[in-house]
């Protein structure tokens, strides 16, 4: 889906650097080094990134960069090096500070057709051409085969100023990239396309593949990727992406201010984290905020795309983005994106630009089993300047046609007037159903049931059959008591803003069983969930 560039070739080989014999090695380089030294210690180092590249690295060998000083050129690892998982190639900083790799218009670091490679403690600085021609670290692969690549290590690195920050992908020929990825500790900003960028071949629904497997991703920053003004056939300026992965992990993370400078006529636009073509995959812990798009599409915090299965989004917070706060979308008839969940999030003040998505919002071609349960979504929408009336303020939720199999449980859908739910069609609870949700407005209720407008809650239960459970009725309107209905979003918006206040209790959701499957068992603040569920993200009592 993204288009990400390959390196360059690294120029001017020198004579062999490496000893005849013996190794694993440790070669340092400093700007006050002399390639014509033996690059074997701190005292004797090289002078060039040119000369590094002359080695041929092999497992255990570490390339050493003397902290706080700046290298032009790049490293390049291909098919003949490199290490494994027990003694991989680590490239990383000597002395005190980072060093800094600031290439001439081209990659930084690419690694190719290999793996078994850590990289560590550096800044990696595109100059205008790298902006639009360079990736701070590439690696990517275009064997051939099924066998995937192993042991990838990215830690304590800064990129900035490349068309991709950091990439990994299975180019065309191949069908499998990467297994064991761990990023950590990572500030990505300021790139053209993206932020962090896993990809791979295009998704086959018949004969399901992935080429990555087995990621482990925590502690990223991705912002001020701004996006490609002239880019208007594909999405650009995203924070986070991951295409064709199996079973990941991304916590802990931030994605931020992305997205401003997206093309205006793009079909597709950024989000600040989001995913495709991939299953078993765990968004958790993370916040997206105030992301933008320049188009008329996207622009989220967060992002279920084509053909995602088995996959999770749980106790992330969305604030102040110019899309949804958090989309599951299928655009394509595979039949491929399926059971999935999102729980235990918190979407505050979404939709800012695009009314016509809301906080959470859901739909697509052949999608089936969504779960939608314990989310907490504040929609204030009175000070738009696109909402010039009622009925074009973006909602709490968002539900269009496309799926089957849907269920949404124990959410706080709350708004100043816009409405609480807005749906394409009028659902049967057989292909749709909602139960136990607090549907509450600061300004006049509204519920939109299809071609219906509802005033309130008893008379859209009575004409949808929805809210039952058993026969009983469920869901309520009370005031959930927000801070967040009140008080304006600051630039470090708080969670504890969005926890029910009430002096008794807070809204009922329905319990355990009638949700029929795992919670969790904690609520977004990671505190045990009671016997008794409140509705929202945060149950009763939970520490702020």
């Amino acid at each position: 889906m993204l288009l990400l560039l390959t390196g360059c070739e690294v120029p001017g080989v020198y004579r062999p650097a490496r000893p005849a014999s013996g190794g694993p090695f440790t070669f340092y380089v400093s700007p006050d080094g002399d390639d014509d030294n033996d690059g074997m210690s701190p005292e004797n180092p090289w002078r060039t990134l040119d000369h590094a590249n002359s080695v041929r690295f092999q497992p255990g060998d570490r390339l050493r960069l003397k902290g706080g000083e700046r290298f032009r050129g790049s490293i390049t690892l291909d098919e003949d090096e490199a290490g494994s998982s027990r003694n991989p190639v680590v490239i990383g900083t000597y002395g005190v500070g980072r060093a800094t790799v600031a290439p001439r218009g081209r990659s930084a670091i690419t690694v190719r057709d290999t793996a078994g490679v850590e990289i560590r403690n550096l800044s990696l600085i595109g100059d205008r051409k790298a902006l639009r021609k360079g990736v701070g670290i590439a690696v990517r692969t275009a064997l051939p085969g099924s066998r995937r690549l192993e042991h990838v290590r990215i830690s304590n690195v800064e990129v900035r100023g490349f068309q991709n920050g950091i990439s990994l992908g299975a180019d065309e020929g191949a069908v499998a990239g990467f297994d064991d990825v761990r990023i950590s500790d990572v500030a990505v900003h300021h790139n053209l396309e993206s932020g962090l960028a896993f990809y791979g071949p295009e998704f086959k629904a018949s004969r399901p593949a992935y080429a990555h497997k087995g990621l482990r991703i925590e502690r990223v920053k991705a912002y001020a990727n701004a996006g490609d003004p002239r880019s208007v056939e594909r999405n650009t300026g995203s924070g986070i992406t991951l295409g064709s992965v199996q079973n990941a992990r991304l916590t802990h993370s931030v994605a931020h201010d992305n997205g401003s400078k997206s093309a205006t006529d793009a079909e597709e636009g950024p989000e600040g984290i989001w995913v495709y073509d991939s299953t078993g995959v765990v968004l958790e812990k993370n916040k997206s905020y105030r992301n933008r798009t320049g188009s008329r599409v996207d622009g989220g915090g967060f992002g279920l795309d084509n053909n995602v299965s088995s996959s999770v989004m749980q106790y992330n917070l969305a604030y102040g983005n110019d899309g949804p706060g958090f989309l599951v979308y299928s655009g394509q008839a595979t039949g491929a994106h399926r059971d999935n969940i999102v729980r235990f999030n918190m979407s505050w003040d979404d939709a800012r630009k695009l009314p016509e998505y809301g906080g959470i919002v859901a739909y697509g071609t052949r999608m089936k089993n969504l779960e939608i349960y314990h989310n907490t979504v504040v929609m204030r929408s009175a000070d738009l300047a696109s909402a010039e009336s009622a009925g074009s303020r973006p909602p709490a939720l968002r539900l269009r046609d496309g799926m089957r199999g849907v269920r949404v449980l124990n959410n706080i859908l709350a708004t100043d007037g816009g409405p609480v739910v807005a749906t394409e069609s009028a659902y049967a609870p057989g292909t749709i159903q909602l139960q136990g949700n607090n549907y509450y407005s600061t300004g006049p209720w509204a519920l939109e049931w299809g071609a219906q407008r509802f005033a309130s809650l008893d008379d859209w239960r009575a004409s949808s059959q929805q809210e039952f459970l058993a026969g009983e009725p469920t869901g309520t309107s009370d005031d959930p008591c927000l801070t967040g209905l009140e008080v304006p979003i600051a630039a470090r918006a708080h969670a504890g803003n969005l926890v029910p206040r009430c002096e008794v209790r807070a809204p009922v959701g329905v319990g355990p069983q009638a949700l029929g499957s795992g919670l969790g068992g904690a609520d977004y603040f990671g505190k045990t969930l009671p016997k008794v569920l409140s509705a929202g993200a945060a149950q009763s009592g939970t520490a702020r």
